[in-house]
C-alpha cells in the first residue's frame, strides 16, 4: 500500500512501515529531489533546518512531485506558527520538546478544530489539496509530539493520554544529551536505548503511532523492525554533506 495523507492510519494499522525523508536546506530545488527519491514520507524541519515560512511553503508545492504525507517540524510548539503550516497544506505537524501533558494539550488545540481543539478557520492551501476538508481534518491532520528529554521520559504516559495526538516521534540526539549522553542520531549507550523501548512500549500501550529520527539506514531497519512504525533517513544536509566529501575523495584515490 502506498502511504498517503487519506490512508495514513489504514497503511500503519495493517502492519505498514514507512521511511521519511527529512528536508532542512531551504529550497524547492532540493525539496523536489528528495521528494522524487521515493520516501515514504516527507518532513520540512523549521526547528533546526535553515527554512523560514515563505520558503517551507514553497518546498511543500514542489513536493506535489509526491503522494506522500508531508510533514513539518515546528520551531516550538507555539499555536500560530502551527495553524500556519497546516493551513498551507502540511498533512502533518511534529512539534519539539513536548514535555508534560500541558504541553501536549496546547499542541493539540493549535492543530484540531473545535470541540476538540482551538485551531482557527481558513485552510487556504489545504482546502484545495483536499476536499470537506474541515470535516475530515481529524483523520486528514497528523499531529505528532516529540519525546526528547528525560522530563517527557518521565511524563510519556501522561503526555500519550491526550487525546487528539495522532503518536509520538523520538528524538535521540537531545534524549540522549538529555540523559547525560553526546547527542547523536545513533546513540550507543544502553540508556538511551532503553528509554527509546520505554517510550515505544508507551505508545503501544496508548494506541499511538511512533516514530524515532535515525543516522543510517541500517538503523530504521532495527527500529522498524523493533516495532517503530516509522523512521527519518538522517537529513538532506547530512546525506549531501556525506555524499560530496565521498565523491571528492574518490576523485582524489583517496
Amino acid at each position: 500500500m502506498t502511504l498517503t495523507a487519506e490512508n495514513f492510519h489504514s497503511h500503519f494499522s495493517t502492519g505498514g512501515k514507512a521511511v521519511n525523508g527529512w528536508c532542512g536546506l531551504p529550497s524547492a530545488a532540493t525539496a523536489e529531489i528528495v521528494a522524487r527519491a521515493g520516501f515514504d514520507m516527507l518532513t520540512i524541519d523549521m526547528q533546526h533546518g535553515l527554512v523560514d515560512y515563505q520558503v517551507m511553503l514553497t518546498m511543500l508545492q514542489a513536493m506535489s512531485a509526491s503522494t506522500a504525507p508531508k510533514f513539518v517540524r515546528l520551531p516550538w510548539n507555539e499555536p500560530g506558527i502551527a495553524m500556519k503550516c497546516l493551513d498551507a497544506g502540511a498533512s502533518g505537524i511534529i512539534c519539539p520538546m513536548i514535555n508534560n501533558a500541558e504541553d501536549a494539550s496546547r499542541l493539540v488545540a493549535a492543530t484540531r478544530y473545535a470541540p476538540l481543539g482551538a485551531r482557527s478557520y481558513g485552510p487556504v492551501r489545504a482546502a484545495a489539496l483536499h476536499s470537506d476538508y474541515v470535516a475530515r481534518s481529524g483523520e486528514l491532520v497528523q499531529v505528532f509530539a516529540m519525546i526528547e528529554t528525560a522530563e517527557a521520559l518521565a511524563n510519556r504516559d501522561a503526555i500519550m493520554s491526550v487525546e487528539g495526538l495522532s503518536g509520538i516521534y523520538i528524538g535521540p540526539a537531545d534524549l540522549g544529551l538529555s540523559l547525560g549522553h553526546p547527542p547523536t542520531l545513533s546513540p550507543e549507550a544502553p540508556e538511551v536505548h532503553e528509554a527509546i523501548d520505554a517510550i515505544l512500549a508507551s505508545a503501544r500501550k496508548a494506541g499511538l503511532l511512533a516514530g524515532i529520527h535515525c543516522g543510517s539506514g541500517e538503523m530504521i531497519r532495527q527500529m522498524h523492525q523493533r516495532g517503530f512504525d516509522f523512521a527519518s533517513l538522517s537529513t538532506d544536509t547530512g546525506i549531501f554533506t556525506h555524499a560530496i566529501g565521498a565523491a571528492l575523495a574518490d576523485a582524489r584515490g583517496q
